[in-house]
């Protein structure tokens, strides 16, 4: 908990609905750290709205960013720390998007060397409205596959289903994964993990940096 603090802190980052700044979470977490930890063992934590956030796309198009308060900042990066080796370990090593030790720049490399060994012809793709559309029954069964502790099910999930407020009205969420936790990255590729999986299946030559990928066919 004390390490995820230091992260969440390090990343700085905009407040959320409860305006709390990342600034006051070291003396939130120094004053309430064992009520919190026993709150969240016997199930009686509520995650707080987040907070939608519209920027500009490359394109011209708008993305939605849903901001979770910093106290919930904090909780997600805590499950992250814990659960994301245990996924690690199965995910493809031509997944690059939000990874340790992954990058952009591996990326452009492995698909640079594609090129250069013959494949020519690109299908390049982008899976539409992908971190919107994300079905949370499905994701909460992926993820039961590897992990099966009760506490750490039911907050993914409450964070899941967490209502967004977006120009001061709360809208009920009952899918999608929104970009801006610390948790999303991990949740994302959770799902599609099993696209990697299809396209291994099939024996396809790709790289994929999150919902974005690339198949080198013959």
């Amino acid at each position: 908990m004390q390490l995820a603090c230091i992260h969440v802190v390090q990343n700085k980052g905009s407040a959320g609905v409860d305006r709390m700044p990342v600034t006051a979470l070291k003396e939130f977490v120094f004053k309430n750290r064992p009520q919190i930890a026993d709150a969240l063992k016997k199930g009686d934590y509520g995650a707080q709205p987040i907070l939608g956030v519209s920027i500009p796309k490359s394109n011209g198009k708008m993305r939605l960013l849903g901001i979770p308060t910093v106290i919930d900042r904090w909780f997600q990066q805590c499950v992250a720390q814990a659960v994301t080796p245990r996924f690690e370990i199965e995910f493809k090593p031509h997944s690059y998007g939000f990874r340790p030790g992954k990058n952009a720049h591996q990326c452009v490399m492995q698909s640079q060397q594609y090129i250069n060994d013959g494949f020519l012809h690109i299908v390049d793709m982008d899976l539409k409205s992908f971190f919107d559309e994300v079905d949370h029954c499905l994701l909460m069964q992926l993820v039961y596959r590897k992990m099966k502790c009760q506490t750490t099910l039911q907050l993914i999930r409450k964070w899941l289903r967490a209502p967004i407020k977006i120009e001061g009205k709360l809208v009920k969420r009952r899918k999608g994964v929104p970009q801006g936790s610390p948790l999303s990255p991990l949740l994302s590729n959770i799902v599609l993990h099993e696209l990697d999986r299809e396209l291994e299946r099939r024996g396809c030559r790709y790289v994929r940096y999150a919902d974005d990928f690339r198949i080198y066919p013959v």
